[in-house]
């Protein structure tokens, strides 16, 4: 898996390219908490380029959204394809996460 970062004004806004499962699951975890650590209280992660994604990869997201918003931050998800949008759905996270089509609505009104 890939992971870039870029900055949107005073948003952090990640790819991850590749799959997100058992085996990546902990260097995007280890990626998500330096930003946090550094002082990062906005994250949009968007999954355009992400073709696979495991119960593992859930979990980054979940324990990532817990440790923002106790800071008072905020994370967004954008762009997912069908195939992460469908992992979504099953799971019952489309409910849990604040989704968007494109990153361009997801960083409107951050």
């Amino acid at each position: 898996m890939e992971i870039k970062t870029k900055e949107a004004g005073d948003v952090q806004v990640v790819y991850l390219e590749g799959n997100l499962d058992t085996n990546t699951a902990g260097s995007a975890e280890t990626h998500l908490n330096a930003l946090m650590d550094s002082g990062a209280s906005k994250i949009l992660i968007n999954l355009k380029t992400l073709e696979y994604m495991s119960s593992a990869g859930l979990r980054v997201l979940l324990a990532t959204t817990k440790k923002i918003k106790g800071k008072g931050g905020q994370l967004r998800i954008s762009d997912l394809n069908e195939t992460v949008r469908e992992v979504f759905e099953i799971s019952g996270f489309s409910m849990i996460f604040s989704v968007f089509d494109t990153e361009e609505k997801a960083l409107e009104g951050f």
